[in-house]
Formats: structure tokens, sequence, C-alpha cells
């Protein structure tokens, strides 16, 4: 169950980071809640996530998944940029979360 919540936790974290954002510095309303709600909801998990695993497991399975989902987000709405080596990295830090998830 905590590697669930601990995945869950990593969504939140890139549904948070691309609403932070889109807030201009928390001059947008909905951007700046969707942060603070995506923020509380995916700390709580990572500490949920905790309990069981190691943290610095646990913290870098969280960043893993938040890092790839933000930077795909960007790149499939046109806010960053496509490239063969960006897909490269991307495809290194999914593969080292799962090493960690295998090697737990």
């Amino acid at each position: 169950m905590s590697w669930l919540i601990l995945a869950l936790s990593g969504v939140l974290e890139a549904v948070w980071a691309t609403a932070l954002g889109k807030s201009e510095g928390f001059s947008r309303l909905t951007p700046s809640l969707i942060f603070a709600v995506a923020l509380a909801a995916s700390m709580g998990g990572l500490a949920y996530a905790m309990r069981d695993l190691p943290i610095g497991t646990a913290y870098a399975v969280w960043v893993g998944i938040g890092a790839v989902l933000t930077v795909l987000y960007a790149m499939l709405t046109g806010g960053e940029s496509v490239s063969v080596l960006k897909i490269v990295f991307l495809v290194l830090i999914v593969g080292s979360v799962v090493g960690l998830k295998a090697a737990h």
C-alpha cells in the first residue's frame, strides 16, 4: 500500500509543480489553490509512505515520478521543447525509479 500511496503522491507532485508555474507568483487564484491542495496531499502521502519505506528511497521515487511527469506534461502542452536527449534522460529516471522499487 505504501508504494501505491507514494506513486500517487509523485503524481500530485507533478500537479503542484505545474500549478505553481501557472500561478504566476500566486497572482492567479485557481492555480494557486490547486497548488496548495496538491502540495498538502502530496506531502501527506510521502509522509505516510515513509512510515514503511526508507526515507532515501521514498524521496527519490517521489521526486523521480514528479519530475518525469512534470517534464512530460510541459512537452505535451508545448511549454518545453522535445528532444531525443530529454527523452533518453527521462527514460533513465523512470528506470532508476523502477530499480529502486526492485531493490527494496
